[in-house]
Parts: C-alpha cells; sequence; structure tokens
C-alpha cells in the first residue's frame, strides 16, 4: 500500500497534535497564590487564603491549584506555582526559538542568554559584589563537602567545623580525606538542637577555614548570625542549601557560599557555588576537574555541558523573587509562615512538640513530635488525605518535619495549623 507523503515534521504541524500545548499562559506574573479555601470531609476545618500577592492570571486549563497538593517536603520541594507554569508555556518553544531549553545547545545564544540572566538576578538578589564568581554546577551540596578542601586547602592544612547538625557532619567527615579538619564544637551530645555561642569558640589558630551549615534541614536549626573567624586569614564557608535566597546575607563575610537549589531555588541537579575570587586557582594536584572551581570559573560553568533545564528554573525563580520585592519582603513571609506554625506547636500544652531551641529554630524547616507517639502514623495519613503531603520526619529522628520554604504559600501553612488543632481536638 502506498504510503501518504509526509515531512519529518508533519505530525508537529497538524492543528490536533495532542502533545502540543494550547494554552496560554499570561505574562510572568509576582508570585504564586495557591488558593485551599477549605479541607474536604471528614475533617470540617477552614481556612482563608490568606495570600500576600498578586495571584497569576492565566486562560482556563484542565489543570487548576485545587489539583495540587501542598508539598511539606524537605527537598526536592515545592516550586512557585507560576514559575512552573511559565515553564510549562515555554517548554514546546522557548521564546520563539523553535525549541525547548532541554534541547538547545548550551554554547548556544539562547542558553547562554538565560544563564547570563540567571547570574545577574542571583547577583541582585543577594548584593553579590564584583569580586565574587558564582557557579552553576553539578553533584549536590554533597560534592562540595569534598570540593571545599581539594580547593581551598593542602593536605595538611587544618580547617575548623562546627557541627550544629547531620549535614555539617558529613561535611566534617568528607574532609578528612583531603585535610586535617578539626570540630570545635557539635551539637550531638544535645541531639542537635542548639547552635554555640561564638565567643565560646576555641578555633584552630591556623585554621585555612570555618565551615558552617547555616541551616539543618533534618534538625531544624538555624544560625540566625554568623561567627567572624578570629583569625582575620581563615575564610568563613557556609551550606546555605535550605535557607539560600530565604533572606538576605551578607555574602562579603563570606569567602564562600554553597546550596543545592532543590529546596529552595529550583529543581534537583543545579549546585550553586558563590565564592571569592581570590579563593579560587590553589587546588590540590588530586582535583579532579570537573571539581576544580579555577576550571568551572575559566569557562563560566559552561566547561561540561550544565543541567540547562534546572539552571532555567532557578533563574525562573530569581526572577519571581525579584517581583516579590526581593529577599527582604521574602523573609518577611516566611517568618509569618513560621510563627503562626510554631506557635501552634507551643499552644498545644504539649500534644505537639519541638525540640528546638527557640532562638535557633529554623524558618524552612520545622521538626515536631506528639507526645503521643503512636499516633504520628495517623497525622501523617490523615494530613495526606488532605492533600498536605511529606510531612514525615527524617528516618534518622522520627517524627514529623514540615518545611515551609520560599514557595509554600501561606494558605498551606494556615491549613496545616488548622489540621494540627482539630487532630488535637480528636486525640487529645
Amino acid at each position: 500500500m502506498a504510503m501518504s507523503a509526509t515531512t519529518p515534521h508533519s505530525l508537529l504541524k497538524n492543528p490536533t497534535n495532542p502533545f502540543k500545548p494550547t494554552t496560554q499562559i499570561a505574562a510572568f506574573p509576582t508570585t504564586s497564590s495557591r488558593h485551599h479555601t477549605t479541607i474536604q470531609k471528614p475533617i470540617s476545618i477552614t481556612c482563608s487564603s490568606a495570600a500576600t500577592t498578586t495571584p497569576l492570571q492565566t486562560t482556563p486549563s484542565t489543570s487548576t491549584s485545587s489539583d495540587r497538593v501542598f508539598n511539606f517536603a524537605a527537598g526536592p520541594a515545592t516550586l512557585p506555582e507560576n514559575v512552573l507554569l511559565k515553564a510549562q508555556s515555554e517548554l514546546y518553544d522557548w521564546r520563539g526559538s523553535g525549541m525547548s531549553v532541554m534541547e538547545m545547545s548550551h554554547r548556544g545564544k539562547e542558553f547562554l542568554s538565560i544563564i547570563q540572566q540567571a547570574e545577574s538576578d542571583l547577583r541582585t538578589l543577594l548584593n553579590i559584589p564584583s569580586d565574587y564568581a558564582v557557579l552553576f554546577l553539578q553533584g549536590g551540596a554533597t560534592t562540595q563537602f569534598a570540593a571545599i578542601p581539594l580547593n581551598l586547602c593542602q593536605p595538611d592544612d587544618t580547617v575548623d567545623y562546627i557541627v550544629t547538625g547531620s549535614w555539617a557532619d558529613k561535611a566534617y567527615k568528607e574532609a578528612a580525606k583531603f585535610s586535617k579538619p578539626n570540630v570545635i564544637w557539635s551539637g550531638k551530645s544535645e541531639k542537635y538542637t542548639k547552635i554555640p555561642s561564638f565567643d565560646s569558640l576555641e578555633e584552630s589558630p591556623h585554621a585555612k577555614y570555618l565551615h558552617i551549615c547555616a541551616n539543618e534541614t533534618i534538625h531544624g536549626v538555624e544560625f540566625k548570625d554568623y561567627p567572624n573567624p578570629k583569625n582575620p586569614n581563615t575564610i568563613l564557608i557556609a551550606d546555605m542549601s535550605s535557607n539560600f535566597c530565604s533572606k538576605p546575607v551578607d555574602v562579603s563575610k563570606f569567602g564562600l557560599i554553597y546550596a543545592g537549589a532543590q529546596k529552595n531555588v529550583g529543581p534537583s541537579g543545579v549546585t550553586i557555588v558563590i565564592i571569592r575570587k581570590d579563593l579560587i586557582g590553589n587546588a590540590q594536584p588530586i582535583t579532579p576537574i570537573m571539581l576544580d572551581y579555577k576550571i568551572q570559573a575559566d569557562n563560566n560553568s559552561l566547561y561540561n555541558t550544565p543541567p540547562c533545564f534546572g539552571i532555567y528554573t532557578c533563574g525562573l525563580v530569581f526572577e519571581d523573587l525579584l517581583a516579590q520585592g526581593g529577599l527582604v519582603e521574602v523573609e518577611k513571609n516566611n517568618k509569618k509562615k513560621a510563627q503562626i506554625l510554631y506557635d501552634a506547636i507551643d499552644g498545644s500544652n504539649g500534644f505537639y512538640r519541638c525540640p528546638v531551641e527557640n532562638s535557633v529554630r529554623s524558618l524552612m524547616n520545622v521538626p515536631f513530635t506528639l507526645a503521643k507517639s503512636e499516633l504520628e502514623a495517623e497525622f501523617i495519613k490523615e494530613a495526606a488525605k488532605e492533600k498536605m503531603v511529606q510531612l514525615k520526619g527524617h528516618r534518622s529522628v522520627g517524627g514529623m518535619r514540615a518545611s515551609i520554604y520560599n514557595a509554600m504559600p501561606y494558605a498551606g501553612v494556615e491549613k496545616l495549623v488548622a489540621f494540627m488543632k482539630d487532630f488535637k481536638a480528636r486525640h487529645g
């Protein structure tokens, strides 16, 4: 049987092509507003939408906000709804280029404009000085546990670590392969519920750097201020994976900041390093080429194919954060969300408990337990039925954990608080 003459792309030109998006998304808005106004039966609870910014305006779509859950996962985590819709609208054809971001060359002019804009917006958000390089890398923050000592010191150099939780502990242990790390304070004996007084720290006199984890995702402990190394030649380094871009930070206080993107600014696969330029270029000879900051900086994060779509999504998030008014406004929103959740815990007469010392409680990750631990599985199960998911605590500590990153709307936390009060009324 003779076949009809077609071009290789005739299917794509077919108006009935099921793969071609038809929904048109409006111009990029300010920030997302996810309106869940009631909890469905069997529990009768109401909460206001409490959105503080302009909602996204879209044409009718087969998928709406009501189809989505409130995702309290620690990472990968919830992304701003309007960012997802923007990415959706550009997925098939990025801004008239005739191709998706996932298809374009990382060395082509289209992607170069994406990564350059992402860096520019991040510099604006954090007010990053010009003598700092911004690198978009891969391998997660965990890879930086090795890259940092490999780039910044020699095998016999001393480096200091403040261990306030599991991630700082992992960073310390990895550094032992490439340097001489010294734990100058650990909160392990108190189950990582505190941060030390900086004045009491006994720093190594010739330490190359002092490393902290600015926010411990598992234990919910967050630095509200940062130590100044006593030795002026010792640089401060921070893993900011789980509170990156959640509040203003004085970048000039640090020699290096690093963060995995998948908690607060994008999908998994992107790692951001902000490093003072004079610290680049002294890597140990054994340093793998992909971990060498000089290689990455000299090639503008394009030594090999980077996580293009992830960087693009981070750029959309940075744009969204700027539209909200920058990190000062973002921090205000984060404080409001955290306050109502901690108030619910502290006002429950012990039904719910947060083990973290009040002054260092995280704005991003809120761990809590039930006085009746046998009810925790039921709490998680019932919450999931009400479209609140990923509330189970980390396997190493148990209990519950609500991660309330930038993209978690106030209405999501408000709904969780209403559920917690109802659950207490029924089981207290």
